[in-house]
């Protein structure tokens, strides 16, 4: 079951990959020796978590803790949980669950719950279900080998601070069961932005920005070790701004994916998310002049509806974002687009969705994240606005939704047969070992038959001939010259 996940590897802040979800860090791990210590973890939610949890294995590996895949022989079970969806939470309360049976089969193992629910469930899971020892927020996983070592001895283990500074620039994450050519580096935590829906602010904390040194650092440490492409992640990467506490210079997201581009022109740099509110043109410029920035923005809109879009705290109306998308593709023709869209929100009349259909079509996303909405506690729109959209209306306007992207990536995937891309091999396909898998720059995934003397890491160049709604399929070509 999820001991036969991979581990982390692949989205966003707020971006919820769901092939993902419940992955377990898994690598390949040394057999246990009597008297290691080892963890397990799995984690749910966005890219931000699946790096954390990169960030968390570290600094476990640092007090003695090796990873392992087995449940059963793991000294302390972890969980790195996601508040932003209803489903994510009622999926690691099972999880918690099964975990308890494992404790109760192995008493002295340990149980801990990282992330976004610990703040608002710690008395919960602590106090009233008992289900968990360690109970540890985002902004403390330094802590996290002392509160183990305090709940070994009886004691609570509970860390949910929110900081103003931590950024955890000084970790090197450990990169377990990763392909070798893709990585994530966080270049900031937190999020300024407050729309009414979401929970991101209150369980991450406000936004702080890493040393753009440091980011450089790990972005050529990566290069050096072969991997090929990284994503800067972050829950709004367009609002990073870090001053130099020597020079008083600041370094602003445009600049800063200069300064990584700069790595190695063989080295890809993609970034997610983006607040439509911060995408300057400078950022837009940065993109188009550098060959290794990928041309690919996930821009989320979440309401094609300006009444709708006020009432989430967006800070933009419709069509503020439509000029924002016309921007965009002005100085990238070539450029991909993606989103993030939530149907049914408080008091959306039928009208108002049927604007949020008319904006998919006018943005012709390559692709999205799409979702009837769920009330999480503790939002604003929790506590102001009635959650008054029948469910069966909801999941009806995401039907509409899904079913119109659908046919606009089928049309626009349909649009690359004939064309030619630079492909990053990430691996083998899912389907045949014979076979490769990678990316365009506008984040396609690209299917191919492998030649030989090929390797994950390689740049090929790759005629498409056919296409579905979600992949491209091609031959290998001589690069153009």
């Amino acid at each position: 079951m999820y001991n036969d996940n991979p581990t982390i590897a692949g989205l966003d802040n707020k971006v919820v990959d769901e092939s993902k979800q419940g992955q377990v860090f898994g690598a390949e791990f040394a057999v246990k020796k009597p008297g290691d210590k080892h963890f397990y973890i799995e984690s749910y939610g966005c890219q931000m978590n699946f790096s954390d949890s990169e960030i968390v294995a570290s600094i476990l590996g640092e007090a003695g803790y090796g990873p392992t895949r087995d449940m059963e022989a793991a000294d302390l079970i972890l969980i790195n949980t996601c508040s932003i969806r209803e489903k994510a939470e009622d999926t690691v309360r099972k999880r918690l669950r099964v975990f308890d049976k494992v404790k109760q089969r192995k008493p002295g193992t340990m149980v801990g719950v990282l992330g976004c629910m610990a703040e608002r469930l710690k008395a919960k899971f602590l106090d009233e279900e008992k289900l968990v020892d360690i109970v540890v927020g985002p902004d403390a996983y330094r802590d996290l080998p002392g509160l183990v070592a305090g709940a070994e001895e009886g004691e609570k283990g509970v860390n949910v601070f929110l900081s103003r500074e931590e950024t955890y620039a000084d970790i090197s994450p450990v990169r377990l069961q990763s392909n070798g050519v893709t990585a994530f580096i966080s270049i900031m935590r937190g999020c300024d932005n407050m729309c009414s829906f979401c929970v991101v602010p209150y369980t991450r904390g406000r936004e702080r920005s890493r040393s753009a040194f440091s980011i450089v650092a790990e972005a050529t440490d990566l290069f050096d070790k072969g991997f090929r492409e990284v994503t800067l992640l972050g829950q709004n990467v367009d609002s990073y701004k870090w001053t130099n506490p020597e020079t008083e210079d600041t370094v602003n997201f445009a600049e800063l994916l200069a300064m990584t581009a700069a790595v190695d022109p063989d080295l890809r740099i993609r970034f997610s998310t983006s607040h439509p509110k911060d995408i300057t043109d400078d950022v837009l410029y940065a993109m188009r002049d550098h060959e290794n920035v990928c041309k690919y923005i996930h821009l989320p809109v979440q309401s094609g509806n300006s009444r709708i879009l006020d009432l989430m705290n967006r800070t933009y109306d419709r069509e503020w974002y439509k000029a924002k998308i016309d921007r965009i593709y002005e100085i990238m023709p070539d450029c991909a687009i993606s989103s993030d869209i939530i149907t049914g929100f408080c008091t959306e009349t039928e009208e108002e969705h049927q604007d949020t259909v008319s904006m998919v079509d006018y943005a012709q996303y390559s692709m999205s994240y799409m979702f009837f909405y769920s009330e999480r506690p503790g939002t604003p729109a929790a506590r102001k606005l009635e959650d008054d959209v029948p469910l069966e209306v909801k999941k009806r306007r995401l039907t509409e939704i899904i079913e119109l992207q659908t046919s606009i990536a089928r049309k626009l995937n349909a649009e690359q047969v004939g064309k030619t891309f630079k492909v990053l091999i990430e691996g083998d396909s899912k389907k045949s070992d014979q076979e490769w898998k990678g990316r365009t720059t506008q984040n396609r995934m690209v299917i191919f038959p492998k030649l030989e003397g090929q390797n994950p890491g390689d740049y090929v160049t790759v005629n498409i001939h056919d296409s579905t709604s979600a992949t491209l399929f091609g031959t290998q070509v001589e690069p153009q010259k």
